[in-house]
């Protein structure tokens, strides 16, 4: 179906609209008047041409003199009832008068000179079109003139030589022609002529900013960005402002060359060749302070690192300098890391908005990208905590490499964070360092994409190219962004195009790889000499002006250098990018080293208990199955007893109701994977009605989040990472789907959780549920890994702690994760209750149950959580074996010893918690049963699972006095068998080696 058989024939304005209507007034159409002529009478008005004649139909209706005459005719005659392919024409004559068909024909001209008009408005109004979708291809980005952007070897037609493309001839450039609403080169005219449009047409898109903004399908946000490049002077800067900005370029570059002119040796991943990015960090800073921001939460890798630390967050110069002194001593706990990985957080005035602003610099790993998620996730708990709902007074600013940009998929998951509920930071600012080059690959073989920035076009994020060496055109476009991210809280890119002055590191030769990149980059002028010779020139400032604050910024080096000196310990803690005011004591310490009772009162208990079993919204209407589901925990309840989902409800509640934050998440966490949860009830009847529960625990309680993720481990349990570094006080939950699937997310486990601590002196209690459990469903559904979680414990296997009444608590407090795997829902219970009653924090991992989820005998009682105190332990003279165990294999065991009446002398011992290993209750066991052998039990495999972890420190606790024997499966390369009679082969065979007193007879 056409679009617009006839603009005329369908849009019939009623007499009082061919007046000149005020802007204000609302347009009103007569009933559409369908004619069944062919559309071929007026060609012109089919296809792309008929959204031109629309809007000059429209700027007719609001007033006569808004277009051109020959198309104020037509429309007259039109609307007077010239049939289609007519309406150049005069129409029939009222009164009959040949005399008024004569005038009016005199007035409205030859068809073809009317054709002409509107195909020539058509083509210029395409070419302006071209240049905002395309002008970027030919803009001058590349300090080095060499670009590296592949756009498929296809013509951008655009500029004086291509107008021909268009329909256009040279003779037509001095022609004035009206300019389409969807522009702002006219300023405050609204026709200019042709040369004059190509003209500002160029200097808008084609000169040192390259703008991707077309694809975006929202017209205010496109209007909103032409408005900001395209109206004439827009890019004007006062005198301070360039004074400023020059002041910035210096500190910038003379940071640079001082760090190589005392350590040309050291690896230091200089800024040189993108100097300008501190001007643009500033800028961003200075726009967003003054529109309101108070805090700024900022990831990077490690280019340029340093220069931010001392001159965007502004670090302590003699602080950076002491970290090149190989002589200092570490003061700190933990290993620390190099300098360039190092975050830190600092309170400062801003000069601009007169106003404070607090910064982090998050630490990162080598692995460049992977802070991403963290910073979002930090970014959304101060967010959260301070009430701003719009990320009005806290922003993110991420800044990438082109190739990691291109290359990282953890980029594309952040992305697709950015607009979901509970994780969008209402807009981050994202500053590419495009050196043109990652390590020694070339860009073509390095990405796909024309640009490293195109993942930024999933989101319909703008992205502003900028050359580097033009500071006034970088901090242009960064005042755009932040102006961007204020106005309509969305992502925004900004890409600085620049060089690598040196190799990948200072001591790093690139012409082996990149010869002709180089030589150029050699010729290269540097981008402060540029620019000073630019502001002189200018009369800015004055040459001996440029050279004392030069000067100045030298001494400040020096005297920083000759400080730095006098340095003799190296704190770790003086990096710190997330403290915690008031939780520790001033020296960084726990104020106790005791940790209160976990339990809480009955009545808390049954309060909790009877929530979780209500709806507490009325007239909603849940499904019946979950009816049934209610009742059963309203029964539970009643006979005093929980399962594992009332167990979780029971210890998220009572923390809500004590203060404590307590946010969930992961994929399908709302329900859970297997249907056990149901902390989100939807109404039957009502679309998108929910109700939670855990909301009416009591009035005063602390909010509950609970929220599906999208479906990525990555990026989701680095945001949540995140989240928990904001404060002591929230417990934070990731909930694997299955265990095994945290795997994608491997990263944020070895850079940060693990090893987080160790390195940066940063403490942090999250929370991994990891579903986990040999159930005969094949080898992905199965082990969520725990024996990569136990080689990854700092605790000493051969050493045997000296007793002592705290032994447990100092265990937790020198452990570097705590790893679980709990049996019973009230160990479940206390271990999250404890997560957050301990006085300092500690990453928690929890192997949890799928088939204990409803077994019959994995219920806790409220008061007497499941004591394993059976027929061997009041006998312990007759036991002649104890089998250690730990997960559901405890219920096989048990199971399959009372079978076999093995009650009285096989005790089954439970590990709940592996690490840090329980050595003094694993020594009061094997005290208890002196005559029996000892085995470790696991359904696991034999490599896999714990026993590498737990049977030397089973051997250290009783002095390897006594063997310790292995049942379990034979080693394997997966996880699990795939096929179910297997499964339970295997089981059946390892419960007969643990629960056969014979089976290891005769053996050494």
């Amino acid at each position: 179906m056409h679009r617009l058989r006839t603009t005329v024939a369908r849009l019939r304005p009623l007499a009082a609209a061919q007046t000149a209507p005020s802007q204000s007034q609302p347009r009103t159409f007569k009933p559409a008047r369908r004619l069944n002529t062919s559309a071929a009478a007026e060609p012109f008005l089919n296809g792309t041409s008929s959204n031109y004649v629309e809007e000059m139909y429209y700027a007719w209706l609001e007033n006569p003199r808004n277009v051109h005459k020959s198309w104020d005719i037509f429309f007259r005659n039109a609307d007077a009832g010239a049939p289609p392919g007519s309406a150049h024409q005069s129409p029939p004559p009222l009164s009959g008068s040949p005399r008024g068909l004569a005038s009016v024909q005199a007035l409205v001209g030859s068809q073809s000179d009317v054709e002409k008009v509107v195909r020539d408005h058509l083509a210029v109004h395409s070419l302006i079109r071209a240049y905002q979708v395309r002008g970027h291809h030919i803009a001058k980005l590349d300090p080095l003139e060499i670009s590296c952007v592949d756009f498929d070897d296809a013509p951008c037609a655009v500029g004086f030589q291509n107008v021909g493309l268009y329909g256009l001839a040279e003779s037509d450039l001095d022609k004035v022609f009206r300019l389409p609403t969807t522009t702002f080169i006219g300023g405050s005219e609204s026709s200019l002529p042709l040369r004059e449009i190509v003209r500002r047409l160029e200097m808008s898109y084609c000169q040192h900013i390259g703008v991707e903004f077309m694809f975006i399908n929202d017209m205010e946000q496109c209007q909103w960005i032409r408005r900001r490049f395209e109206t004439p002077g827009v890019m004007h800067f006062s005198l301070e402002e360039k004074r400023t900005l020059l002041a910035r370029m210096i500190r910038s570059t003379r940071f640079e060359e001082f760090l190589q002119r005392k350590w040309s040796s050291e690896k230091r991943f200089g800024l040189e060749g993108c100097e300008s990015l501190i001007p643009a960090l500033k800028t961003i800073i200075d726009e967003s302070s003054q529109r309101g921001v108070e805090r700024v939460i900022m990831g990077m890798s490690h280019r340029g690192r340093l220069n931010v630390l001392a001159n965007v967050i502004r670090k302590d110069l003699e602080q950076i300098f002491c970290q090149f002194d190989s002589k200092l001593e570490a003061a700190d706990e933990g290993s620390g890391d190099v300098k360039y990985h190092l975050g830190t957080y600092n309170k400062r005035m801003n000069r601009v908005s007169e106003r404070e602003v607090t910064m982090s610099l998050m630490a990162n790993p080598s692995h460049l990208e992977a802070v991403d998620p963290v910073v979002q996730g930090k970014t959304k708990a101060e967010q959260f905590y301070c009430g701003d709902a719009e990320g009005k007074r806290v922003m993110s600013v991420l800044l990438h490499g082109d190739a990691a940009f291109a290359g990282q998929g953890i980029v594309y998951e952040t992305f697709h964070l950015s607009d979901l509920p509970s994780y969008t930071t209402h807009g981050t600012i994202h500053v590419v360092v495009n050196n043109q080059i990652g390590f020694t690959t070339d860009p073509r073989m390095a990405r796909s994409s024309p640009y490293p920035t195109d993942v930024a076009r999933v989101v319909n994020a703008p992205i502003f190219h900028v050359n580097a060496d033009d500071p006034e055109a970088v901090m242009h476009v960064c005042k755009v962004a932040a102006e961007w991210r204020n106005r309509f809280h969305k992502d925004v890119v900004v890409d600085l195009v620049s060089y690598r002055r040196n190799g990948h590191n200072e001591i790093d030769e690139p012409m082996f790889t990149q010869p002709l990149m180089y030589k150029q980059i050699k010729k290269q002028k540097g981008v402060l000499q540029k620019f000073a010779e630019k502001v002189i020139g200018e009369g800015v400032v004055t040459t001996a002006a440029y050279e004392e604050e030069v000067a100045r910024y030298d001494r400040i080096c020096e005297e920083a250098y000759a400080r730095s000196k006098d340095e003799k310990i190296l704190h770790i803690k003086h990096w710190l990018d997330s403290p915690w005011p008031g939780f520790f004591t001033v020296e960084g310490q726990p104020k106790s080293m005791s940790c209160p009772p976990t339990g809480i009162s009955e009545e808390e208990l049954g309060h909790i208990g009877n929530i979780a079993a209500s709806v507490p919204v009325e007239d909603f209407t849940v499904h019946g199955g979950l009816s049934r589901v209610l009742k059963g925990r309203a029964l539970m309840v009643n006979q005093r007893v929980c399962d594992w989902a009332l167990g979780e409800y029971m210890a998220f509640g009572s923390l809500l109701k004590d203060g404590i934050h307590v946010r969930l998440s992961g994929q399908d966490v709302e329900r859970g994977t297997f249907s056990h949860r149901h902390h989100v009830l939807h109404d039957q009847n009502v679309d998108k009605r929910i109700c939670i529960p855990m909301d009416y625990v009591s009035p005063d309680q602390a909010p509950y989040t609970v929220c599906n993720s999208s479906l990525s481990e990555y990026g989701v349990l680095g945001f949540e990472l995140g989240f928990a570094m904001a404060s002591p006080s929230a417990l934070v939950l990731w909930e694997a789907q299955f265990g095994d699937f945290h795997n994608t997310a491997q990263c944020i486990i070895d850079q940060f959780i693990s090893s987080g601590q160790a390195k940066w002196v940063r403490q942090n209690g999250i929370v991994l549920l990891l579903p986990h459990g040999m159930e005969g469903m094949g080898p992905e559904h199965s082990s969520a890994r725990p024996e990569r979680f136990l080689q990854m414990c700092n605790d000493d296997p051969d050493v045997f702690p000296k007793l002592s009444e705290d032994l447990w608590v100092r265990q937790l407090y020198d452990c570097n994760w705590i790893v679980v795997n709990c049996t019973t829902p009230a160990n479940y219970f206390h271990v999250l209750r404890r997560q957050i009653l301990q006085p300092f924090r500690k990453p928690l991992i929890v192997f949890t149950p799928k088939s204990l989820l409803r077994h019959p005998e994995a219920r806790s009682s409220f008061d007497d959580m499941l004591p394993d105190d059976g027929a061997a332990a009041a006998d312990p003279e007759q036991v002649k074996r104890v089998v250690f165990c730990s997960g559901k294999i405890y219920y096989e065991l048990i199971r399959e010893r009372s079978s076999r009446g093995r009650d009285q002398d096989v005790a089954v011992v439970r590990v709940e918690q592996l690490s840090p290993f329980p050595f003094d209750l694993v020594k009061a066991e094997t005290d208890r049963y002196l005559n029996a052998d000892l085995v470790w039990c696991q359904e696991e495999h034999k490599n896999q699972g714990y026993y590498d972890y737990v049977k030397p420190r089973l051997r250290t606790t009783i002095g390897h006095t006594r063997p310790v024997w292995y049942a379990g499966r034979d080693p394997a390369a997966a996880p699990a068998t795939g096929n179910k009679a297997t499964h339970l082969a295997e089981l059946q065979r390892f419960l007969d080696t643990a629960l056969d007193l014979e089976a290891f007879s005769g053996k050494e």
